[in-house]
């Protein structure tokens, strides 16, 4: 949890809603924007108790307002219902960050070799990871319209550049978001509202843990990057902080990607 004291309020009186912020990059994310100041509110998949933790480390640690929200990545259109409860705890909305996915059964036929795949693994990859940055976004953008702009991000991965094994279904989505980023920053900039994808290589967190050659992946990882080691989830939250400042007010559009080079090997 927080060990620190806030001394950077760049982002004081700005709202961020981020979607799976209890683990990994999710939460990394949660603690930066926090230490700058930033009022964070999050979605959790089941775990209340882990959620709330969170919630009052974040308010005893750097004095700003955190809520945190249920949400079923699968069920999209359910953000709607969460929007509402978000409406009734702040008045304004700044960053949006489509960061949650799906592992587990929910992603049997889609993570596994080409021929193995699945349509209905392929379609809840699709779900969690295109559909709810859509809905997510557009709810978002409805927010931010009334404070003038803001910025989206969804989180992406470099298994759409770099070989993966068992990573088709996952690679193809994420293509497929970073198109729909690149549409949404389009159409969405006459709001003031700026749209980014953050691509990360292989990092090191749970979600990657929970994959059957997980040792494989990591010695490969390490092998390919010029830094000689894997990614941590805190390798990413400087981008995302970076592309919700004012330091980016004229990036739109883009991915950026943080892999550490291994995408070049």
């Amino acid at each position: 949890m927080a060990e620190k004291t806030m001394t950077d309020k760049s982002m004081s009186g700005k709202v961020l809603f981020i979607s799976g912020g209890t683990r990994g990059i999710g939460k990394a994310i949660v603690y930066e924007f926090a230490s700058k100041g930033c009022d964070v509110a999050f979605t959790y998949a089941s775990n209340a108790d882990i959620a709330n933790e969170i919630v009052a480390d974040l308010e005893a640690n750097y004095g700003v307002k955190s809520r945190a929200y249920k949400l079923d990545i699968m069920e999209p259109l359910t953000y709607k219902d969460v929007y509402k409860e978000f409406d009734e705890d702040f008045d304004r909305l700044d960053y949006f960050i489509s960061n949650a996915i799906i592992s587990g059964r929910a992603v049997v036929g889609g993570f596994a070799p080409f021929m193995r795949l699945k349509p209905k693994g392929l379609t809840n990859i699709y779900t969690a990871t295109v559909s709810a940055f859509v809905v997510g976004a557009q709810e978002a953008a409805k927010r931010m319209e009334l404070t003038g702009g803001g910025s989206i991000i969804s989180m992406s991965s470099t298994g759409n550049l770099v070989y993966t094994p068992n990573y088709a279904g996952h690679g193809t989505n994420k293509a497929a978001v970073e198109t729909m980023v690149k549409y949404a920053a389009a159409e969405l900039g006459e709001k003031g509202i700026r749209v980014n994808a953050v691509s990360g290589g292989p990092i090191d967190t749970d979600a990657l843990k929970a994959f059957p050659n997980y040792e494989e992946v990591k010695a490969e990882v390490v092998k390919r990057s010029p830094l000689s080691r894997m990614g941590d989830a805190t390798d990413l939250t400087g981008a995302c902080s970076f592309l919700c400042s004012d330091a980016a007010s004229w990036l739109t559009g883009q991915v950026i990607v943080i892999d550490g080079a291994t995408s070049f090997q």
